[in-house]
């Protein structure tokens, strides 16, 4: 008895070595290009596949079928149901992946590098590609990843169309705002009345402490421009700014300048009436 329950044990402890080789902590927008499991299910399966981005669909999944792992460790592959391409378009959402291991793919008998891939992978180093998947990783939150493909577009082509305020996008989202603050600079020259380079300006002027220029572009934008879909966010985000350094005089100045403004907000007017009482304590 004593050694079957020794047995039990050492196996146990080989396959809970065995699953630590897959680690469920990479969200989708984190696995392009790679090799997923799925968390099992109660009998053990893991559903497997590679995960690549359409530039029409996005993240897409090209499901390989599903393995289990032996007493081992080796993992062993089972044939998909319905034979043929089975590919699933993903929502960039909070689903934890595992990213399965180089030395693992020979076990599951498929190639590290699938052979279809090569089709998605034509003109990756363009502007145009590079651009494109910049503006979807930013749209997914993933601004560091989306930074070296907006770097990378850059040095191709400053000027290509929407390249200038995605780049200041990221660095804003990283709170680099004084490299955001250089390239807005540039491409408001050449298009000063873009509504939402002038936001992306303002955020990271209001960020970088700039406040007077900030109010400066604010009002000029609104000369200059009929387009005021940004306006409360773009009032608000210097009024943040002043609340912030906890200049209260400032701060009322420009409350009573905008306050207007707020109430066709209720999401920003609840901040800011919150902001109210803070600043006087």
């Amino acid at each position: 008895m004593r050694k079957t329950l020794l047995l039990l044990q050492f196996l146990s402890v080989i396959i809970h070595t065995s699953a630590q080789d897959l680690k469920f902590d990479k969200k989708f927008v984190q696995s392009e290009d790679k090799w997923v499991a799925f968390k099992p299910d109660s009998i053990g399966s893991y559903n497997f596949g590679f995960i690549y981005i359409d530039a029409q669909a996005g993240l897409t999944l090209d499901y390989a079928g599903s393995f289990t792992i032996d007493k081992n460790g080796v993992f062993l592959p089972k044939a998909k149901e319905i034979q043929g391409a089975m590919k699933y378009r993903l929502e960039p959402n909070n689903v934890l992946v595992a990213h399965i291991p180089e030395s693992k793919i020979s076990q599951l008998k498929v190639s590290l590098i699938p052979d279809f891939l090569a089709g998605y992978k034509v003109g990756e180093n363009t502007v145009e590609r590079l651009y494109k998947w910049g503006y979807m990783y930013n749209g997914w939150g993933e601004c560091n990843k989306a930074l070296e493909f907006l770097e990378k577009a850059a040095k191709l082509d400053t000027n290509y169309k929407g390249l200038a305020v995605e780049l200041a996008y990221s660095y804003n989202c990283l709170e680099q705002y004084q490299n955001a603050i250089t390239v807005l600079k540039t491409a408001l020259k050449s298009n000063p009345k873009d509504s939402y380079t002038n936001k992306e300006y303002i955020f990271a002027l209001s960020k970088n402490n700039q406040l007077d220029e900030a109010k400066k572009i604010y009002k000029k934008s609104l000369e200059t421009s009929s387009d005021k879909t940004y306006q409360v966010e773009n009032a608000f985000n210097i009024l943040q700014g002043y609340f912030l350094k906890k200049d209260n005089i400032e701060f009322q100045n420009w409350l009573a300048e905008t306050k207007d403004l707020y109430s066709s907000n209720s999401h920003i007017n609840g901040i800011v009436e919150k902001m109210k009482t803070q600043i006087k304590n």
